[in-house]
């Protein structure tokens, strides 16, 4: 077996490098003052490049962060606008809504027909905006209970449907852009 020989080379910056030799290969003749030349010209290449590339880091680190934080800004803004564009649909329910509170209050018209009929009206207009906004009923009608779009509060029997059929529904459910908004609440026949 060879024997081994290190040698340890250090630099201006105080950074060392071994290289094991092996004994029997002889150690590379070179010319010191060509070989101290070269090395102070690589080393300050080196440290240009080292220089250039640290401020290329930093300036893609800023950019990210702007990047980043215009985004948020962006996102906040985008939701901002999102939530008024809802409020202001729904501002012509409320207005509809003061209308049929007053006419009860100061009795102008005032019987039971009338109001069932302006609230049905404000219903259906409130459907109407919440389905302009992605907003869809649940349909429960004849549909086997699904956990995933169902809350069952209770169970009752039913000779006439079949088991895990929803026999009433106490409270309906809603889905908005594919994703449930809130279960609907059902009765399941459970003979």
């Amino acid at each position: 077996m060879a024997e081994e020989k290190k040698v340890t080379f250090t630099n201006e910056d105080d950074d060392s490098a071994e290289i094991n030799l092996q004994a029997n290969q002889p150690a590379p003749e070179v010319d010191e003052n060509v070989s101290e030349n070269n090395t102070a010209v690589e080393l300050e290449q080196l440290k240009a490049e080292l220089a250039a590339k640290d401020d290329r880091l930093l300036r893609l680190q800023a950019d990210f962060d702007n990047f980043r934080k215009r985004t948020a800004r962006e996102k906040s803004e985008l939701a901002t606008i999102i939530e008024q564009a809802f409020l202001k649909d729904l501002l012509p329910l409320l207005d509809n809504l003061s209308r049929a509170s007053e006419a009860a209050e100061n009795g102008e018209n005032a019987d039971v027909e009338t109001l069932r009929k302006g609230i049905e009206m404000i219903k259906q207009e409130t459907v109407a905006v919440m389905g302009k906004h992605g907003l869809e009923p649940i349909d429960t009608q004849g549909k086997p209970f699904d956990p995933n779009f169902h809350q069952a509060v209770g169970a009752v029997k039913d000779e006439t449907k079949e088991d895990g059929l929803i026999a009433a529904e106490l409270q309906r459910g809603y889905i908005a852009r594919g994703r449930v908004i809130r279960p609907s609440m059902v009765q399941v026949v459970n003979n």
